[in-house]
Parts: structure tokens; sequence; C-alpha cells
């Protein structure tokens, strides 16, 4: 289990990590100054509120993966067994939810067109990931188990 945590974390910081907080930081570093100047703006403490709920349902459902999936976040080193507890009963993508959640609360935190049309694009990037790759491989590894699933619960909200 602590193996199993230490991967996850690993994995944390390098996918959503680098997609949610590195690439986000680099397109807004030059309006970062800004932040101070202004700090107690209504839409900070709304894209404030929308980063943490997003960063829990992340967190929530990575540990949904340690606990019941008995595995990481990552392709590399994916679940033994389909999760579906937790958020996954309602959405079968509920992390990428939450990386998404994250996104737009720096759109509405740092009002960046930029932060926005990045978010946009990682959005469609996830969903054709989730499509061709992602849920094929899920169809191979979890047969009917992965297909009455995916009969149940929706692939977004």
């Amino acid at each position: 289990m602590p193996s199993l945590l230490l991967r996850n974390l690993v994995f944390t910081i390098l996918q959503p990590g680098i997609v949610a907080g590195l690439i986000p930081f680099l397109i807004v570093k030059s309006d970062l100054q800004k932040i101070s100047v202004s700090l107690f703006v209504f839409h900070h403490y709304l894209g404030f509120i929308i980063i943490i709920i997003g960063l829990l349902i992340t967190l929530h459902c990575i540990l949904q993966f340690v606990i019941h999936g008995r595995g990481t976040l990552s392709p590399a080193d994916p679940t033994k067994q389909l999760v579906g507890v937790g958020l996954y009963r309602f959405s079968r993508n509920p992390m990428y939810v939450g990386v998404i959640l994250i996104l737009v609360g720096e759109v509405v935190f740092m009002q960046s067109i930029h932060l926005l049309l990045y978010t946009i694009v990682v959005f469609f990037g996830f969903h054709a990931f989730i499509v061709f790759i992602e849920e094929p491989r899920l169809k191979r590894d979890f047969g009917k188990e992965y297909t009455a699933y995916r009969h149940q619960v929706r692939r977004w909200i």
C-alpha cells in the first residue's frame, strides 16, 4: 500500500500537476503581479472555490484508485480492478471533471482568455483520449463488467 500511494503521488504530480498546475502557471505568469493589487475581488474568491472543489474531486478519485482499483491514475500503471464507487457511480470520468474544474477555477481567478482557450483544448484532448484510448483499454481489461458499467454511468456528468 505505501508503494501504491507513492506511485500515485508521483503520477499526480506528473499528470494533473503539469496539466492543471505548471502549464497554466506558464500561461499566466506575466499576469501574476496583478493579483496582489486586487486580491479581494469577487472572481478571485469564486475561482478559488472552484479550484478547491476540482482539487477535492481529483484527490478523492486518486484515493479510490488506490483503495478500490489497486492501481494508479496513469495508463502506465493502471488499476487492477474497475472502480465504480464514490464519484465513479455518477461519472465514468470524475477525475477528468476535477481537473477541468481546477482549470475553470484558474480561468475565473485569473480572468485569462489564454487560459480559457487552453482549458477548452485540454477538455477536447481529454475527450479524445477517453474515447479512442481509455475506453477501448477498459473494455479489453474488464470486458463485460466495464460494458455494464458504461451502460449504467454517463461518460461525463
